[in-house]
């Protein structure tokens, strides 16, 4: 092994989060509630990445993450990487992408918006996935993925 290699415990049954953008790595963490699992969560920070220069890792041992919590993190983290693996081994690499519609999860940052005025969930239409443009629903208006405000 070369001297500049890190060497990380390998899990044996669990997910490994990667290509996470480094300024969003703890967000991730803290997204998932990783802080409340009782099995080993490993996180990474500023590991050199080809994709997008700098990145975060997060291995979690012991623990597959449901489609809500995946729709939660492709808000906040488009593009991540989920390696799903058992006995050591990838089984399975999904790559985490924005949906066409978003319920629940992004706040409106309308005040007027009846979303924040009734006990309701929140429903955004991704209009533009390269820019990150999400219109709401209800009132229209447009917001920017990068500066919501999760629900």
């Amino acid at each position: 092994m070369a001297k500049n290699e890190i060497m990380v415990t390998a899990i044996e049954n669990g997910t490994v989060i990667d290509h996470i953008p480094t300024e969003k790595t703890y967000e991730v963490a803290s997204l998932l509630h990783l802080q409340e699992l009782t099995t080993p969560v490993t996180i990474g920070c500023n590991y050199r990445s080809k994709k997008i220069g700098r990145k975060g890792i997060i291995k979690v041992a012991d623990k597959f993450f449901t489609d809500e919590e995946i729709s939660r993190l492709s808000v906040l983290a488009p593009n991540v990487v989920l390696n799903i693996i058992k006995d050591y081994e990838v089984v399975e690499k999904k790559t985490v992408i924005t949906p066409d519609d978003i319920k629940g999860i992004v706040k409106c940052n309308n005040p007027k918006c009846i979303t924040n005025n009734e006990p309701m969930d929140t429903l955004f239409h991704v209009v533009d996935k390269e820019n990150g443009i999400l219109k709401c629903h209800y009132c229209e208006k447009e917001q920017d993925i990068n500066k919501v405000e999760l629900v």
